[in-house]
């Protein structure tokens, strides 16, 4: 597999941050934009990255804290902390790093959102944002879409959450796909909250390889067999 490296990049308002990127050892099919959990970006993004690369996409994972202090990242234990840090950032400021890391990702504008956890709110915001333009997003159990439920992705869109994540409980993730039936909505039996992840105690093996799967079939139908045509 690819190993992601980290660079820096440089957001519009002038802020410079770092990210985990990956690039696609076969020819390029996109970007894609991955926004980490409440813990920062961790080694796992550049996994995720790394992932990402191997199936054909140039990703980049944008350090989001980064605004309030270099390199910083939590440890699982301390969920909390990260909270505090997400509420502490501003859309604006979320989203000019966003738009430099997708600009980066695919200077065309071939990029995808994709985030887990908090990093899955602000894809879901930020897919429905025209400040900002999307092929697709590929959300990963988006822990306060339930709170946006109003904002409409303008890109076609797929959500990944377990039956059993005790952040988003299962009649908060059926209201998302009663209020939103046009986006592609996997529930996974069995499967907690950040259940795609190795590092977490809440692993599932079968479940987030089975979300990715189906992740990379989703951009398949939706980004890539669109641009050949």
């Amino acid at each position: 597999m690819v190993n992601a490296t980290q660079i820096e990049l440089t957001a519009a308002d002038g802020h410079r941050f770092s990210a985990w990127q990956a690039d696609p050892t076969v020819p390029t099919k996109g970007g894609v934009v991955v926004l980490h959990a409440v813990y920062g970006a961790a080694a796992h993004m550049g996994e995720v990255c790394a992932r990402w690369a191997a199936a054909g996409y140039r990703a980049l994972a944008p350090a989001l804290f980064d605004r309030l202090g270099p390199g910083l990242v939590f440890p699982y234990s301390q969920a909390a902390e990260g909270v505090k840090r997400y509420a502490s950032l501003s859309e604006a400021q979320i989203f000019a790093d966003i738009a430099a890391a997708a600009k980066a990702a695919n200077p065309k504008g071939l990029a995808v959102i994709s985030g887990f956890c908090t990093g899955g709110t602000w894809a879901w915001r930020a897919a429905a944002s025209s400040a900002l333009n999307f092929a697709a997003q590929v959300n990963f159990y988006g822990s306060h879409i339930p709170a946006f439920l109003d904002l409409v992705p303008r890109c076609p869109t797929i959500l990944h959450y377990g039956d059993s994540d005790h952040i988003v409980p299962l009649a908060s993730v059926q209201a998302i796909a009663a209020r939103h039936p046009g986006t592609e909505m996997h529930i996974y039996p069995g499967a907690g909250h950040a259940f795609e992840n190795v590092e977490q105690a809440t692993y599932n093996a079968a479940a987030g390889d089975l979300a990715w799967s189906r992740s990379v079939a989703f951009l398949e139908r939706c980004v890539w067999a669109v641009r050949k045509a």
